[in-house]
Formats: C-alpha cells, sequence, structure tokens
C-alpha cells in the first residue's frame, strides 16, 4: 500500500482523477454533480470531443499509410561537368561477309517497289558498282566460313483489300504476312503508308541477314577513324584529345562517337555558360548510300545524355542537318525520387529482377530493352539483333526459325501496350539528371566563305567534296546557364509531422499534452489493478 496507492471504490478513483487531472473540461463531471443536467452536458460533450479527436486521428493514419509525396523545387548554381555528346553519320556499312545477300536484299525491294507502284528506282536508289559500295573485309579475323544463308521468299510485300476509313475515303494497306510454325495463326503486318512497309520489310529481313555476323567481331575496329567524320573539334576553345571519345558501331546509324563518356576527366569542367565555352564540331554528313532503305536520311544523329549511359538512338536524339550551323542550348534539371513504401525507384538497378545486358549504369530503357530480349529468348528460341544477347543465346535467322518474325512483332505489341510485365520489373532511377535542349540553325557555310572553308578543310583533312555545302554541318552545344532545377520527393506526413499533428488535434480538443496521455494510462492501470484486488478479495470471502 505504500507503494500503490488503493481506493474503496471506482467512484473515489475517478473522482481523485477528474479533480487532478490536466484534461480540460473533467473537473465539470464532479464539481457539479448536484446538477444531473449540467454533468449529462459535459459527459456528452467529453464524449464527442474524444469521437472528433480519434475520427482526426484516423483520417492521419490513413494518409499517413497511403505514403502521399510533395514535390519540392530548388535551384543550384555551381560548375559541373559537361554531359556526353554522342553522334553517329547516319551511313550504316556493308560488310563484306553479307555482302552478297544485302545485294540481293537491294534486288528484292527493287521487284516489290516496281510489283507495287509500277516504277524503276535501281537507277536512282540502288547503285551496285564497287565504287559506291563501300564493303568491309572481315575475313581477317579468324576461320570463318560464308555461312549457307538464303533470303526467304515468303515475306513478299503485298496489297492487302482496301478499306474504308471513318471519313469514307478508300485506303489500301502494305504489308508482308507473318505465320507460326505450323502455319495455323497467321497475321499482316501492314501500313497505310506504303513507304513505311518498305522500311520494315526491309528491316526484317537486314536483321536477319546481320545476324550471320559473329558476334566475337569487334565490327568498331574495322570502321573509319574519327578523323574521317569528324574535321574539327573544340572544347572551351581547347582542341579535343585522342582519349576524349569512344566509338561503337551502331546496326542503323553506322559509326558512332561518344565525347566525355565516363565524365571523369577535369578537362570538360563547364566553368561558364555560352557559346564559346561549349563543344564545337565540323562533321562529315556524306550522304553515300550505302544501305539507302535501312537510312532514309543524311546528316548527323546527336544525343545528349548522362555519362556511362548507353545512347539508345532510336528513341532518343535530333538530327543535324547538312550545310547548316546548329547551335544546341542545354539546360540540365535533376529529379530525385522516393523508394521504398513512397515510390518504386532503384538507385543503381542492383535490386532489379530483371539481368541487365548492358555493361553501363542502370537507366530505364536499358531494363526495358534488358527485359524484352530475355522473354524474346525464352519465348521465340532467339534474340533481337538490335539488342545485346543473353549468355548462350542466338540471333533470329529465319532459316533456322521460320517463325521468328510472328513471335517477334506480337511481344513487340505487348510491350508497346504494356502487357508484359517488363514495365512492373524495371522501376525508374532515383536520381537522374535531364537536359532539356533549344535549338537555333543558320545556313553554313554562306555561299561567299564557303570556297576558303573547303580549300581550308581540303587541305588540313583531306577533304576532297565539290558538293555545295551538302557534305558538311557544324553544331555546337553549349550549357545556356549553369545553376540547375532540382526537383525533390519528400514524404507529406512524416513521422514528426504525423506527432505534431496528432499534438495539435489533441491540444483542440482537450487542451492538454502528452502527459495528459500518461494520466489517462495511469486511470487504465489503477481500474485494472483495483478490479483484480476486488476480484481477490470477493474470492477470499468466498
Amino acid at each position: 500500500e505504500g507503494l500503490i496507492e488503493f481506493y474503496d471504490s471506482f467512484k473515489d478513483m475517478f473522482e481523485f482523477f477528474c479533480k487532478n487531472t490536466t484534461i480540460h473540461g473533467t473537473i465539470r463531471l464532479v464539481c457539479s454533480d448536484s446538477n444531473k443536467m449540467k454533468t449529462a452536458f459535459w459527459t456528452l460533450l467529453l464524449l464527442a470531443s474524444f469521437g472528433m479527436l480519434y475520427w482526426q486521428f484516423a483520417l492521419m493514419f490513413s494518409q499517413y499509410w497511403a505514403y502521399p509525396v510533395v514535390l519540392t523545387m530548388s535551384m543550384h548554381s555551381e560548375p559541373k561537368m559537361f554531359p556526353a555528346i554522342t553522334i553517329c553519320n547516319l551511313d550504316p556499312y556493308r560488310f563484306e561477309l553479307v555482302s552478297e545477300h544485302l545485294v540481293q536484299l537491294d534486288r528484292m525491294a527493287e521487284e516489290s517497289v516496281a510489283f507495287l507502284y509500277g516504277i524503276n528506282i535501281s537507277a536512282s536508289l540502288f547503285h551496285m558498282n564497287e565504287k559506291n559500295i563501300y564493303m568491309r573485309d572481315l575475313s581477317n579475323t579468324g576461320n570463318l566460313s560464308r555461312p549457307s544463308f538464303k533470303l526467304s521468299q515468303n515475306f513478299s510485300l503485298l496489297r492487302t483489300s482496301e478499306l474504308y476509313n471513318r471519313t469514307g475515303k478508300r485506303q489500301s494497306h502494305v504489308g508482308f504476312r507473318l505465320c507460326n510454325a505450323t502455319g495455323g495463326n497467321c497475321f499482316y503486318k501492314t501500313y497505310s503508308s506504303g513507304m513505311d512497309a518498305i522500311l520494315e520489310w526491309y528491316r526484317f529481313h537486314y536483321m536477319n541477314i546481320m545476324s550471320q555476323l559473329p558476334v566475337i567481331i569487334n565490327i568498331s575496329d574495322h570502321e573509319e577513324q574519327i578523323e574521317d567524320m569528324v574535321y574539327s573539334c573544340q572544347y572551351d576553345g581547347e582542341p579535343c584529345r585522342p582519349g576524349d571519345y569512344v566509338h561503337f558501331h551502331h546496326p542503323v546509324f553506322g559509326s558512332c562517337y561518344t565525347f566525355n563518356s565516363k565524365g571523369i576527366d577535369s578537362f570538360w569542367t563547364a566553368t561558364k555558360p555560352g557559346i564559346p565555352y561549349g563543344l564545337s564540331l565540323i562533321l562529315r554528313a556524306e550522304q553515300k548510300d550505302h544501305i539507302p532503305l535501312l537510312s532514309t536520311v543524311a546528316g548527323v544523329k546527336v544525343m545528349i545524355h548522362n555519362h556511362n549511359q548507353t545512347p539508345f538512338l532510336e528513341h532518343e536524339g535530333f538530327d543535324i542537318r547538312p550545310g547548316i550551323a546548329t547551335t544546341i542550348g542545354i539546360q540540365q534539371d535533376e529529379v530525385n525520387r522516393l523508394d521504398g513504401n513512397y515510390g518504386k525507384c532503384t538507385t543503381d538497378g542492383s535490386d532489379v529482377n530483371v539481368k541487365l545486358l548492358y555493361n553501363n549504369s542502370y537507366t530505364l530503357q536499358a531494363c526495358l530493352h534488358s527485359c524484352f530480349q530475355h522473354i524474346m529468348v525464352r519465348k521465340c528460341g532467339c534474340g533481337y539483333y538490335y539488342y545485346p544477347l543473353p549468355p548462350g543465346a542466338e540471333y533470329c535467322n529465319y532459316n533456322k526459325q521460320p517463325a521468328w518474325g510472328h513471335c517477334f512483332y506480337q511481344l513487340y505489341s505487348r510491350l508497346r501496350n504494356h502487357h508484359l510485365n517488363c514495365f512492373d520489373q524495371c522501376p525508374k532511377p532515383c536520381r537522374e539528371s535531364l537536359y532539356k535542349v533549344s535549338a537555333g540553325t543558320a545556313k553554313w557555310p554562306s555561299t561567299k566563305s564557303q570556297d576558303w572553308i573547303r580549300q581550308a578543310l581540303r587541305h588540313q583533312n583531306g577533304y576532297n567534296s565539290t558538293s555545295n555545302r551538302k557534305d558538311i554541318a557544324k553544331v555546337t552545344i553549349f550549357y545556356k546557364q549553369l545553376n540547375y532545377q532540382s526537383v525533390n520527393e519528400s514524404p507529406l506526413l512524416s513521422d514528426n509531422l504525423l506527432l505534431s499533428s496528432m499534438g495539435s488535434q489533441w491540444s483542440l480538443w482537450f487542451g492538454s499534452s502528452v502527459l495528459s496521455v500518461v494520466e489517462m494510462l495511469e486511470l487504465l492501470i489503477d481500474t485494472l489493478v483495483l478490479s483484480l484486488l476486488f476480484c481477490y478479495q470477493r474470492f477470499r470471502s468466498k
């Protein structure tokens, strides 16, 4: 009894609590016990206050467990690293190993265009002499025998039956037929534009032909040197160095170079904004018509991206027109996302269930491509030519897998419609840098200056073109401002804010503090102890 204060009854305990607690309004329950109406009024008022309090608590906890986020924007200004710049000449090459098949494919394309439109394009489109077709010899890369590959005639271009669209006009479709392995399930890959149908048909055959190239061959070693594509390169007024770029080959966009790919060299630190302090390039934009139905654009492909990131030129980037000086101003934005309960993102891709097929840092596109390639190999038995291969797989070839086209186009349609689980398995990066670009163009070189510019290029770089400004281009990429905008996600209702809101509600309805909550807990414990004592006394009395 010296440790625990006992009461004679529950009424005495309740009166003591009401007279001494710091909760407002409870004393009115005992001080006006002679007035039953007031006692009932204050009892109802306190119960209503309790109800409103815990209703507000329920709303706060439901909002807290929904884990909402709020976006905060801030501006930063500091010297930073220049982004990675990838350029491609939009001029894919014919390789000696598959050159005969590409010539046959050109013949098939010529016949298909003549069948569909009744025109002969052999003289204007396909250049069949050795001077115009540049073929790379890969025979010295090892004991490599020519594969017994044959172009399939089962995918001819056809004009489907005429349909009527919503406007009532007659509309025809052009495409080619794809069937599964048994031939029982077929569909037409059709386009309303004959040009799109021809390009896709050519691209489909091209992938089958290029799958004959052994994967172990480093195609980049057989490409041209950078001097053949870049006539002049300067950054911040200083000439570029041989170690400032890396070279790779793209099956559609040809020979590509990435400047400042790693982003660790202090030479590429941007200390000032403006055109004089950016990257200035004079590029060869010559169109040699090596594979005219694969690359129909003349110029240079340019993409601005993060360091250690694989450039996906088919999804991003823009084209530089020949005979034009293009200035590109860039503005950097940084996005920081929350993971865990607040969102789905990954820091470095190590926690993603998809095994990446790219060696560079994690990006959403790299994950989607890797996911699709794994599904492609599992469902179709071979890999898509434009994506890297997983270990032990081979690229698709309709001589070995006649139905791979049927399988591929159906899978790709499901991917575009988000019916594959790749978008669920591939989260966005938690930290991402985005580049906003704005471009301006001008005629270059001008009529007055083109003669001496061409003479200077001919003297320094062996430039021997006689065309009228249509085979060179100038591009300058620079920071418009060094300050960048940071968009950060933060919890809308953090733990501290939740406790603060609960304290505010408690003070609003009862005008008390945390100590008042302890007093209520003490009342509950006293009630429990007194109940046990009364039960014990009754048991002893019996």
